[in-house]
C-alpha cells in the first residue's frame, strides 16, 4: 500500500493556508535525484498566486529521491508497486487540490505555466480537463522535428474537430472530481492515451499549445531507430494496445531512460526483434484498436 508524507510549500510558492489547494501538481520519480531538483524549482518559481501543492511519488528509489524531495518541502508518496501509471495513480489518490496536474521528473516549466492552465480553465468552466505540448531540451535534430510535428498535428485537429487525439503525461491537467482512476495494468500509454479516452467521456478537454513543459532528451539517447521500432511502436502502441484488449501485462515496462544506453549492436538487434514482432501484429492492434479510437476521437 502507498503511504505519505505531507507536507507544505513555503508561502511563496502558493501555501494554501485554510483553503483548498486549486492544483495539486502530481509528479512520480524513479531514481530521479538527478533532475527533480530542478523540476522542484521550477515549481517553486511559478507565479500563479493561489493555493496549490506539489505531490512526488517515489516509486521504490534507491538514489535518495524522497531525501531530496522531503528536503524541499513537498509531499513525498511512496508506491512499492513499479510502474508509471501505479505511481500517478497514488499520487493522484493522495492530491488535495480541486485540480491535478501530471508531469514528469525530468521536467520544468516557464514561470506561467500554470497560470495559463489555470486560465484555460476559467474560460470555459465546463473543461475537464487541459493539455499542451513538452519540447525537449537539447534534443538532437530529429527530435524538434518529432514533437514539432506532433503537436502541430494535435493542435490542429483540435481546431478543426475539437477534438483531442493525443496528450503528454508531463502536461495535463484535470478536475478530481472527474478522474475515475488510471489503468494501472498498463505498463505505457495508460496515463496518456488511457487517460485521455477515459477524461474524454466526462466532458471537453482543451489544448494550449502556447503552454510546453520542457523536458530532458534522454528518451532520445538510443537513436532513432531504437525510439521508433522500440520505444514507440513496440511498448507503447503495441503494448499499450495489447495490454488493453487482454486486460492484463503481455507486454512489460519499457527500460528506464536512466539506465546507460545499449551499444549499437544491442540496439539493432532489439530493433529487428521488435519489427518483427510488430509487423505481424500491427494491422490488428494498430488498426483495431487505435484506429477505433482516433476515429472515435476524431467524430
Amino acid at each position: 500500500m502507498p503511504t505519505s508524507e505531507r507536507a507544505s510549500l513555503p508561502a511563496q510558492s502558493g501555501e494554501p493556508g485554510e483553503g483548498r489547494p486549486r492544483f495539486s501538481v502530481v509528479v512520480p520519480a524513479y531514481n530521479e535525484a538527478k533532475f527533480l531538483g530542478g523540476c522542484l524549482d521550477s515549481l517553486r518559481a511559478q507565479d500563479f498566486p493561489g493555493p496549490y501543492e506539489v505531490i512526488v511519488v517515489d516509486n521504490n528509489s534507491t538514489d535518495g529521491t524522497g531525501d531530496l524531495a522531503r528536503s524541499r518541502g513537498v509531499t513525498v508518496v511512496h508506491e512499492p508497486r513499479a510502474g508509471v501509471c501505479s505511481a500517478r495513480q497514488s499520487g493522484t489518490s493522495a492530491a488535495s487540490g480541486e485540480i491535478v496536474v501530471s508531469t514528469d521528473a525530468d521536467t520544468v516549466f516557464s514561470p506561467g505555466w500554470l497560470s495559463r492552465i489555470d486560465q484555460a480553465f476559467r474560460e470555459d468552466p465546463g473543461r475537464v480537463a487541459v493539455a499542451g505540448p513538452c519540447r525537449f531540451v537539447d534534443p538532437p535534430w530529429w527530435g524538434r522535428i518529432y514533437t514539432g510535428v506532433l503537436f502541430g498535428v494535435v493542435s490542429l485537429v483540435a481546431r478543426i474537430t475539437g477534438r483531442i487525439l493525443y496528450v503528454t503525461a508531463t502536461n495535463i491537467a484535470f478536475r478530481k472530481s472527474e478522474w475515475t482512476g488510471y489503468d494501472v495494468e498498463a505498463t505505457q500509454g495508460g496515463d496518456e492515451l488511457g487517460l485521455l479516452r477515459r477524461l474524454r467521456s466526462r466532458g471537453p478537454v482543451a489544448f494550449v499549445r502556447g503552454n510546453p513543459t520542457f523536458t530532458s532528451s534522454r528518451r532520445l539517447d538510443r537513436g532513432l531507430a531504437y525510439n521508433i521500432l522500440v520505444t514507440c511502436l513496440y511498448y507503447y502502441v503495441l503494448g499499450y494496445a495489447l495490454n488493453r484488449l487482454t486486460g492484463r501485462q503481455v507486454i512489460g515496462m519499457a527500460p528506464a531512460f536512466r539506465a546507460k544506453a545499449a551499444s549499437q549492436g544491442k540496439i539493432r538487434g532489439k530493433a529487428r526483434e521488435v519489427a518483427r514482432l510488430s509487423f505481424g501484429l500491427a494491422f490488428f492492434l494498430l488498426f483495431g484498436d487505435l484506429a477505433l479510437h482516433l476515429v472515435e476521437a476524431t467524430w
